[in-house]
């Protein structure tokens, strides 16, 4: 058979592609199944909570809404008067109320507080000792290495306070369990619990119609309600996958596109001859998708069954870094690999049928002069295709202009893609364009052997349109990937140094700092402004080009003299009429909201507020999305503890730290490096992408390279046979080298410059991306370098042969 190495190249790269989509298909199953593990309630038959979603109808158009949804990332609370009714469903031992707040021991360890009686659930079991009786008793996990007896200090929500051990439990999750009164009193929040949990055999429906308007969680659903952080993380992750796999596919397709074209150009004489013979038009593209068939289906396997093992190794790399939560599990089944094989299948097969329209079509008698000569003049549907995907690109570009936020962000991926398709269908010309400019520069660089790899260059420019989209690809995904991410960070770190105004920030080893912390702070004399800063989440519908979206946002509580520590760059409002039920929103964000406005939103735990809006500021990387009064934020947060105060003053803090456990001082400085730690991590998902998907455009890139070189054996041997020597041939082959791959390599820059330069005047508020320069060559660098390696090597196994390879 001949163009071996082609169905080589096109094999290697359906079996990269199968495994690449086959992987994101992995992750996207993980996701629809993903719940966190039952632990604490394992011996509940069933978790009743508040609800853990916010549903609410949004639309494209006023009068067809659709219903949108969005996870919480805390969980709501439930009324304990709810028990009663659940305690008369058929079936029902008994119902635990079950609080769970964060506690510090003495020595530093954090662990989680609780009444006795919810100790049945998982269940602990008394390893010593007794259950607490009194106020001042406490059980302990054994791990806490106390003993039976023992005086410990355990700070909840205020200074530590001295507890008895009254025993101990078995092992399991570092857990502190006081009398039921106490852990109520403790937890803050009479009347309520975080969960009902039902002991017993109920009946499902019939639990589920005994607490109206309430969510009542069965099986592996129980995971949920004891951990929302893995359902939280399920609508991004499923999108993260959906755009991963989609992006694949479509390298995909221009990846192997591109070397069944090459495949198909190699073999135009072997077309020709069959049109010559009599061949029908239907015989020769039937041969050419059964060939590609009998090649892609082994490559599509062969990735498909591979997609299982990367699908795990990159959930266990997500997971180690903390980009998905712990307890979000990994499923493993067929479907990824049966879609990955289709998918990847059906992309091969497509671009054969295409790829075999021109040779299938022509007459038989022009097609021995066909596969001689290259026809100059691309195809009109060809010339129509590119130019609409162009308009698409630009109209991403558009789009990335207005979008906002994460809608920005995934717009990117679409306008790369668009424009990379427009130079395949263009590439011809976009050769020929850079032929006539770098052509030059090598003519100037060497006359005789710049000469000819102008006119090798100019009169193949099919090949050459083939051989830079690729190139171009590698150079512009690459670039946009990391630079958008780095655009982010850079900005994230600008906003947030150059809105500090806090001399020094208390922080805390353990779950978060008490809630008197900042009163303590503030009682210091010297300091002129201590505020407490409490993360959080919210949803609410953000409107992007016109269309409302629920979306998930970052917020923060913070203190009533927050303008005093922090300058989020408010535009208007101000921000020291952050109290009640107001609301301060970037730029980002407020869409059509301005200062007086009214903006549903949902807090971390479901409780739905009209927030007034009354500031609106620039700096929302820096601060996030959404800023609220902190005793708004910690009326609805499961967790009373604060994440920090922001001090204003230079006096003495030490007896602050020494009666808070785990509580220290750092500076700016230190608190913006482990800020600029967290953005790393969350560029990890970027840089996996970057390294999945540019490693596959650069093998695809070299085997095209590669099989390009070794089709023009004929070429290189009627150039030695006219006279011309080796080293003159590699000169040539070196300089059409700089020519193609130059050409393609600006493409990239050009399509990268212009979506990062789109996207940082969104993001940013200004056209200016940050891209660092070591970076920027190593992509430069590395596409040159591998490009040039797959010309060349090929070259020279073709001409080390002392005589002229034949012309047959």
């Amino acid at each position: 058979m001949r163009g071996r190495g082609a169905f080589a190249g096109i094999f290697v790269a359906l079996a990269f592609a199968a495994t690449l989509v086959g992987a994101c298909g992995v992750l996207l199953e993980s996701a629809l199944r993903a719940h966190a593990p039952v632990d604490r309630f394992g011996a509940a038959a069933a978790v009743v909570t508040g609800p853990r979603n916010v549903t609410d109808q949004m639309g494209r158009f006023a009068d067809e809404p659709e219903e949108q949804s969005r996870p919480l990332t805390e969980p709501g609370p439930v009324p304990v008067a709810a028990a009663a009714g659940l305690r008369g469903v058929p079936g029902v031992r008994d119902v635990v109320a079950d609080v769970s707040f964060p506690a510090v021991l003495s020595s530093g360890r954090p662990v989680t507080g609780h009444g006795w009686e919810s100790a049945a659930l998982r269940p602990y079991r008394l390893n010593a000792g007794r259950a607490p009786l009194a106020p001042d008793e406490v059980v302990l996990s054994r791990s806490s290495g106390m003993a039976p007896g023992a005086v410990v200090r355990i700070q909840v929500d205020g200074p530590p306070r001295r507890y008895r051990v009254s025993g101990l439990v078995s092992e399991g999750p570092a857990a502190a369990f006081f009398t039921a009164a106490t852990a109520a009193a403790l937890d803050g929040r009479p009347g309520l619990a975080d969960a009902l949990a039902v002991l017993g055999d109920p009946d499902e429906d019939a639990l589920r119609r005994a607490v109206p308007g309430l969510a009542v969680s069965f099986g592996t659903e129980r995971g949920d309600a004891e951990d929302p952080a893995v359902a939280a993380a399920r609508p991004d992750i499923v999108e993260l996958s959906a755009s991963l796999g989609g992006v694949a596919v479509m390298t995909a397709l221009v990846v192997v596109g591109g070397l069944i074209v090459l495949s198909v150009r190699e073999r135009a004489r072997e077309f020709a001859l069959l049109r010559a013979v009599g061949a029908t038009p239907g015989q020769v593209r039937g041969r050419l998708l059964r060939e590609t068939l009998r090649v892609g289906a082994p490559g599509a396997l062969a990735g498909g069954a591979l997609s299982l093992g990367a699908g795990a190794a990159l959930h266990a790399a997500m997971v180690r870094k903390g980009v998905l939560p712990d307890g979000f599990g990994l499923a493993l089944g067929p479907l990824p690999v049966l879609a990955a094989v289709a998918t990847t299948l059906l992309a091969a097969t497509a671009t054969a049928f295409l790829a075999s329209l021109r040779p299938s079509r022509i007459r038989p008698v022009e097609a021995l002069g066909e596969a001689a000569a290259e026809n100059p003049r691309l195809p009109r549907w060809r010339v129509v295709t590119g130019a609409v995907f162009l308009l698409a690109g630009l109209n991403a570009l558009g789009f990335s202009a207005g979008a906002t936020g994460a809608a920005a962000n995934a717009s990117i991926g679409g306008l790369v893609i668009s424009l990379i398709v427009a130079t395949a269908f263009l590439g011809p010309l976009v050769a020929r364009a850079g032929n006539r400019v770098l052509g030059r520069a090598a003519r100037a660089a060497s006359p005789v052997a710049g000469r000819m790899a102008q006119h090798a260059a100019g009169t193949a420019a099919l090949r050459a349109g083939s051989l830079i989209t690729p190139v171009a690809l590698a150079v512009a995904f690459a670039g946009v990937q990391l630079f958008a991410q780095s655009t982010v960070a850079h900005a994230a770190r600008t906003q947030a140094e150059e809105g500090n105004r806090a001399d020094r920030i208390v922080v805390a080893a353990g779950p978060g700092l008490p809630r008197g912390a900042a009163g303590s702070v503030r009682r210091v004399p010297g300091v002129t402004a201590a505020t407490p800063v409490k993360r959080t989440g919210v949803v609410m519908a953000v409107k992007e080009l016109g269309e409302k979206n629920l979306r998930s946002l970052n917020g923060s509580g913070i203190g009533s003299d927050a303008s005093a520590t922090m300058d989020p760059g408010v535009s208007s409002g101000r921000l020291g009429d952050l109290r009640g039920d107001a609301v301060a929103l970037s730029r980002d964000v407020a869409g059509g909201l301005h200062v007086g406005s009214t903006a549903p939103l949902w807090l971390a735990d479901g409780t739905r507020i009209r927030a007034r809006v009354v500031a609106v500021y620039d700096r929302g990387l820096g601060f996030g999305d959404v800023l609220l009064p902190h005793d708004l934020v910690a009326a609805h947060s499961a967790s009373p503890l604060d994440d920090r105060v922001l001090v204003r003053g230079r006096a003495d803090l030490s007896a602050v730290t020494a009666a808070y456990t785990g509580a220290r001082v750092v500076t700016p400085d230190a608190f913006e490096a482990g800020l600029s730690q967290e953005i790393r991590l969350q560029g990890f998902v970027s840089l996996l992408v970057v390294a999945a998907i540019t490693g596959f455009i650069l093998i695809g890139l070299v085997t095209t390279l590669a099989v390009a070189t070794a089709a023009r054996r004929r070429e290189f041997a009627l150039l030695r046979l006219v006279g011309a020597t080796r080293r003159q041939v590699l000169r040539m082959l070196r300089l059409e080298a700089a020519i193609v791959l130059g050409t393609g390599i600006a493409v990239g820059a050009l399509i990268a410059a212009v979506t990062l330069t789109a996207f940082a005047a969104r993001v940013t508020g200004l056209p200016l991306p940050s891209v660092p320069p070591l970076a920027c060559a190593v992509i430069l660098l590395g596409v040159a370098g591998s490009g040039a390696a797959a010309i060349l090597l090929p070259a020279r196994a073709v001409l080390r042969r002392r005589t002229p390879p034949s012309l047959s």
